[in-house]
């Protein structure tokens, strides 16, 4: 995950609302349709399109239309990366992949 990604991603996460919204959708494998997620959340329907709308442009939350319904998943793979990132995981890749590279172009 680039730098610019995981910004994108912590700066959606940072609010409180948004936070509770992406970690109830992580719980729910087969997803939520919006009016479930602000029922269990007692969010506006108005204010929980926003803050779907903040995870879907960090690539946090996935909408897919089932029907005259919208189901709203957690991005698993994003927040697997977000984490791997955050963990520093993922800059240990990106440091064997460049010594990799400075290797090569040596030789």
């Amino acid at each position: 995950m680039r730098p610019r990604k995981a910004l994108a991603a912590l700066s959606a996460l940072a609010q409180e609302s948004r936070l509770a919204v992406f970690l109830l959708l992580l719980e729910e494998e087969n997803g939520l349709a919006a009016g479930e997620i602000a029922e269990k959340l007692g969010v506006p329907m108005t204010t929980l399109s926003f803050h779907l709308s903040q995870l879907k442009t960090a690539e946090l939350a996935i909408a897919e239309k089932q029907g005259r319904f919208i189901i709203y998943h957690a991005n698993r793979k994003r927040a697997r990366r977000l984490a791997q990132f955050i963990s520093g995981k993922q800059l240990e890749k990106e440091r064997r992949y460049q010594l990799m590279i400075g290797e090569a172009q040596e030789s």
